[in-house]
């Protein structure tokens, strides 16, 4: 047998197809007992979307994702960037996908202490939990997963700001995240960029975001300034030492023409390397302890692409992540 075959795991004679077989996440191990996680990064299920104002459908988010991410499975050689002449996620990176946190049918605070629980399993093993929303509620729980962790700077990229205090006495919803992980005293300042148009926040709300540590810029200000130029913004270290970094990605932060799926579109995003060089700055200045994924709505897309665009954006965010761990 060719080394080429050996190389791609042919030997065992199965070649494990995208389309066959179980649809975890780019195809990896599943990790159902969350006391005994052994990788670099785990993945996490958050199929939870009560906190959506308009168009539900987000709970289907992480099927629609893991789904569309065994498009990329082919082998676990790693796949090799003739741009950058790296070879990403080599076999040597461990990735476990640990399933779905626990949701419970309408009822917000049960469902959001499981995804925090989830979250809280994979931090104590020492990999990175990647979660896959469900609506951007999610990242309420994934942040406060964070208590008792050193602090971070939070990277959203989103359409929306998503930092309301309460409405009509919601203080959990999907508009309601990042004021609630302003307020952690381990959360050492916000960039919010791509937000535009009609966001999900008052005037009110943007003054309060930026007195409480935001940076905040929309798509045309992020096409002015340019990629490097906007990372350079973000904070790269913090005493000294690298910042840590906590990101999250709604993905109406591109625009609808690529990203259909989701409940809330809005007009103006971004493309997809505006998104994919940004991470990669963002990869190379700092390390990335988290990350999640929102608000992919698969029934709002029957040809798949938004699902196809998260997971491949994940992938590629996560190979950047650990060649740099790795130099």
């Amino acid at each position: 047998m060719s080394s080429d075959k050996t190389k791609a795991g042919y030997e065992t004679g199965r070649l494990n197809l995208p389309f066959v077989g179980f649809c975890t996440f780019g195809k990896r191990p599943i990790c159902d007992n969350w006391d005994a996680i052994d990788a670099d990064i785990a993945i996490i299920g958050a199929p939870f979307d009560f906190g959506t104002q308009y168009r539900a459908g987000a709970r289907f988010g992480p099927r629609g994702i893991r789904e569309a991410s065994t498009l990329f499975s082919f082998g676990h050689a790693g796949a090799y960037d003739h741009e950058d002449d790296e070879i990403y996620l080599p076999g040597s990176v461990k990735i476990v996908d640990m399933g779905d946190a626990d949701i419970v049918h309408t009822n917000t605070e049960k469902s959001h202490e499981n995804i925090e629980l989830a979250v809280r399993k994979a931090l104590a093993s020492g990999a990175i939990p990647v979660t896959l929303g469900g609506d951007h509620s999610i990242n309420i729980p994934c942040i406060n997963a964070f208590s008792d962790q050193e602090p971070f700077h939070l990277i959203q990229i989103d359409a929306h700001l998503d930092f309301v205090d309460e409405r009509h006495g919601v203080r959990n919803g999907h508009g309601n995240p990042m004021r609630r992980a302003a307020e952690k005293d381990y959360v050492t300042g916000l960039s919010q960029i791509g937000i535009r148009n009609v966001s999900s926040t008052a005037k009110e709300g943007y003054e309060d975001a930026r007195k409480m540590g935001s940076d905040i810029l929309s798509v045309r200000q992020f096409r002015k300034l340019g990629v490097e130029a906007v990372a350079a913004r973000i904070p790269a270290s913090t005493e000294g030492k690298r910042q840590r970094y906590y990101v999250t990605i709604d993905i109406d932060g591109f625009d609808p023409s690529i990203a259909p799926g989701t409940g809330t579109p809005s007009h103006g995003g971004f493309g997809y390397y505006e998104v994919l060089e940004l991470l990669q700055h963002i990869s190379k200045q700092g390390d990335v302890i988290g990350i999640d994924l929102v608000e992919v709505s698969p029934d709002h897309d029957h040809a798949g692409v938004t699902s196809f665009l998260g997971a491949q954006i994940l992938l590629n965010f996560l190979g950047f992540i650990m060649k740099e761990r790795d130099k």
